[in-house]
């Protein structure tokens, strides 16, 4: 990770179906999750709430001005990192708390709706960057969306998994939210789900920042010592653009490309 003390802050251009941006805090990264050569193996959590689409909003019935005082209604909002955490929260609590929290299991457009809400409170706690929506739909972080979950008493903290095997080590235990740079050529995959399997896609250009859920390990390889085989282990991510999009939502990353793009990515795992 290229942060030792302070805070790192690495902020991407807004786009309508993204919005994250990378902030690292020393404080934040000192409790974090460590592989420590134990066997891994496949594993996929399953998400209690449909699939979430930050975009197409009028057509769901959202109106973001019904959610957000000083909102204007709009079609699309860089709210991923709502998203996602409304993703991962779902694997972590148990029915009862979901239905206590408010977060719709078999509304999509409710579920979705639960998401913009926490975005904005996500842009309040991000203390490192300079805009709150509403008015401004500037993008949030995986540690902002994190603080807003333990600020509402939802989660009772949070960690980071600092590299790819401790990514790996960490979804043996639960999701974990994913924030990484998102190439132009990732946004049609192939039938595969394979996004870096498309040609090319490291020149494509750079379209912004995600914030996606990790739901697991599709494929997982060790070497005789134990080591994770990162060109053969296979991240299982959900993304925010509806279940016709990608695999059902879904997406396929191989570790290897996580790792290949660390400096631009972190992964927090939230503890109920």
């Amino acid at each position: 990770m290229p942060i030792t003390h302070g805070v790192l802050v690495r902020r991407y251009d807004p786009h309508p179906a993204l919005g994250r941006h990378q902030v690292l805090d020393a404080r934040s990264l000192a409790y974090r999750q460590r592989y420590r050569g134990e066997p891994l193996r496949p594993v996929r959590w399953q998400p209690a709430i449909p699939v979430l689409d930050q975009q197409n909003l009028l057509a769901q019935g959202i109106y973001t001005s019904a959610l957000a005082p000083g909102a204007a209604d709009t079609d699309s909002l860089s709210s991923c990192t709502g998203n996602a955490a409304a993703t991962a929260l779902s694997c972590a609590l148990t029915p009862d708390a979901l239905a206590e929290a408010g977060l719709s299991t078999d509304d999509a457009a409710g579920a979705e709706r639960w998401a913009i809400v926490l975005y904005a409170e996500a842009t309040a706690h991000d203390e490192f960057t300079p805009y709150v929506w509403p008015p401004a739909d500037s993008g949030s972080s995986g540690l902002g969306v994190a603080r807003a979950l333990k600020a509402r008493g939802l989660i009772s903290s949070y960690t980071h998994a600092l590299t790819a095997d401790d990514v790996a080590a960490a979804l043996q235990t639960g999701p974990l939210l994913v924030g990484l740079p998102w190439f132009n050529a990732w946004f049609t995959p192939p039938s595969s789900g394979h996004v870096d399997s498309v040609p090319y896609w490291s020149t494509s250009g750079l379209a912004g920042g995600h914030e996606v859920c990790a739901l697991g390990l599709d494929e997982v390889a060790q070497d005789a010592n134990g080591r994770v085989i990162p060109e053969r282990t296979v991240l299982r991510m959900r993304s925010s653009w509806g279940p016709d999009w990608g695999l059902g939502g879904d997406f396929l990353l191989r570790l290897s490309t996580f790792a290949a793009l660390r400096r631009q990515v972190d992964a927090i795992q939230l503890h109920a």
